[in-house]
């Protein structure tokens, strides 16, 4: 059975939707705002979500910029605002499609259809929005850190650079395309940040910081995250 999580404020939406999908098969999951849309998500699995960008607490785009940072699904957007530049700002932070306020139903599910087609394994493989250590816990959704219970401050860059290695985790990531992630194209042979970004992540992350368990070194190559 198909998984959709609905992401409205309107409840007359939600319901109709809700009816609409489960008649025919959906399983349906609802949130009425975007903290809770990251919450349902990270929990309930969806295979597709539909969401509104006019949240009454964080706007769609941060939704999805938060499921972007663990999962692939399928986000359709369902948004009564009309402007190309918001059609384009939603798209370029990940969703795969937009449909506009008010719509058709018969459109709306052939949309979803294709999309959940599209997307043969639609939430990326062995990928969790908290990932735990024995020292400290991310979560992509809320990109966050914390370690023994409290929330660890770090840069945009820091994030970033852990972002990186977490989501892919077990895997060595060779220092180019860390750069170039993070940095930019123009940073590709700027091997020192690394090192220095790597140092300040573990001072603040592993308990020993000069004998790493998580954020391992591979000299010459690059860096990888092992829980």
């Amino acid at each position: 059975m198909t998984r959709v999580l609905v992401v409205d404020d309107e409840p007359q939406i939600v319901r109709a939707l809700r009816i609409n999908l489960t008649a025919r098969g959906y399983e349906v999951l609802t949130a009425p705002d975007g903290a809770t849309a990251l919450t349902v998500a990270a929990e309930g699995k969806p295979d597709v979500v539909v969401l509104d960008l006019g949240l009454p607490d964080l706007d769609g785009t941060e939704v999805i910029g938060g499921l972007r940072g663990w999962t692939t699904v399928p986000i359709i957007v369902l948004s009564a605002r009309t402007d190309s530049s918001d059609k384009v700002a939603a798209l370029d932070a990940g969703a795969d499609d937009y449909v506009t306020k008010p719509f058709g139903m018969d459109e709306l599910l052939a949309r979803l259809r294709a999309a959940v087609r599209r997307s043969a394994a639609s939430v990326a493989t062995g990928e969790d929005a908290v990932v735990e250590t024995a020292s400290f816990t991310v979560d992509l959704a809320a990109k966050k850190v914390h370690r023994n219970g409290q929330e660890v401050h770090l840069t945009p860059t820091e994030w970033g650079l852990l972002e990186m290695l977490t989501r892919n985790r077990g895997r060595l990531v060779g220092q180019k395309q860390l750069l170039q992630e993070v940095w930019g194209p123009a940073y590709a042979k700027e091997s020192h940040y690394l090192r220095v970004y790597l140092a300040q992540l573990r001072r603040k992350l592993e308990p020993e910081p000069s004998h790493p368990r998580h954020l391992l070194t591979e000299p010459g190559m690059g860096y990888r995250f092992e829980l």
